[in-house]
Parts: C-alpha cells; structure tokens; sequence
C-alpha cells in the first residue's frame, strides 16, 4: 500500500455519472514523478481486483473493455490528481475502486498484460473509494 487518496464514491442509480478523484501529490516532489503510469481498479468481495482504465506519465490511456465508452481517465500534473469519469453506470459497476501508480511503466508492458490484468505491475496504492450502483 501507498499513500494515494481517493474520493468521489458514492451510491447512484443505474445511468448515472461519477467522478473519482485521487491525490497522488505526495509524489510530485519526487525525481520518478514524470515518469509515473495511473490507473484505476476495482474490486468486489469473491473477485479479484480488475483495471478499469490506465494513463501513462504523457497521456496515453487505456481501457478495459468493459469499460470503454462509458468511463475517462485523465490526469492533473499540476494539481497532482488522477481522475475517472464514470457515465451510464450499470450495477456491474459496483466495488471498491483504488487508484494506483508506478514509476517507469510503460503502456505496452500494461497491453500486453491486459489493462484488466495489469494491477501486478503497480506498486503503490490508495485504500480505495466504494462506489454502488442500484438497478
């Protein structure tokens, strides 16, 4: 575990919007920051943690395909924040979602994982944020 600092959740009905924010600022100071890969995972009880969406250190993204379409990862590096806005949630949406990062990741060690696979190649997390989506 890290210090990263998610916030957003909350408990919408289907068809709703979120937007998870997560506070990576404690790592701006440090000399890797630049070269820092984001993502958001989520998990639900008997499962396990899946990547939604990634963004490397100069703006590449990707997806689960679960999630495409529907869901946008972006990244303030000013700010130090790393965001998913989620639209047209479905209760398969449901979970814990985490924010993670990793120095020196590259976007096709993610792709050749799998975005959906590729929470083993991030080192630091947060505790995550639930969000719940009702029919």
């Amino acid at each position: 575990q890290g210090n990263l600092v998610e916030s957003g959740g909350d408990s919408v009905a289907s068809g709703q919007s979120l937007r998870l924010s997560c506070d990576v600022s404690l790592y701006m100071g440090t000399p890797a920051f630049n070269t820092y890969s984001m993502g958001w995972f989520r998990q639900t009880p008997g499962k396990e943690r899946e990547g939604v969406a990634v963004i490397t250190s100069v703006g590449f993204a990707d997806y689960a395909a679960f999630v495409r379409g529907r869901f946008t990862i972006s990244h303030d590096r000013f700010r130090g924040t790393v965001n998913l806005q989620m639209n047209n949630l479905i209760p398969d949406d449901t979970g814990t979602y985490s924010c993670a990062i990793q120095p020196k990741l590259r976007l096709t060690t993610i792709q050749a994982l799998g975005v959906a696979k590729s929470s083993k190649v991030f080192g630091i997390w947060g505790q995550g944020t639930q969000v719940t989506v009702s029919s």
